[in-house]
């Protein structure tokens, strides 16, 4: 499984997904993170400058961690069978853990 942390600073989970260009990319094996990589996208691939009808580098994942997203993403998101989450947790490593253990806050 892997997951996707929008962190613009690089240290937060940040918010306005839609704009963000820079992601922690979690991969999960047998419940615990194994590898941990930042992904960084151009302008054009952020999901407020790119097209929902075309691939996208997060599209492999199955999980979406941010502080804040709009309705028009969420949907966007839940087409391509990726899990929304907002929560106000703001670290990612924790946020990442707490998803794990099913404890993770929800906005």
């Amino acid at each position: 499984m892997k997951i996707a942390i929008t962190s613009q600073n690089k240290r937060e989970i940040t918010e306005h997904a839609g704009r963000c260009r820079k992601f922690w990319i979690y991969e999960i094996f047998d419940g615990k993170i194994n590898d941990k990589t930042l992904l960084e996208l151009s302008k054009e691939q952020s999901f407020h400058d790119s097209s929902a009808h075309e691939p996208h580098p997060l599209d492999e994942v199955q999980v979406f961690i941010t502080g804040g997203m709009g309705k028009g993403l969420v949907q966007r998101l839940k087409a391509k069978g990726i899990e929304p989450i907002m929560t106000n947790e703001n670290e990612p490593d924790r946020a990442v853990a707490a998803y794990l253990e099913g404890t993770l806050s929800k906005l």
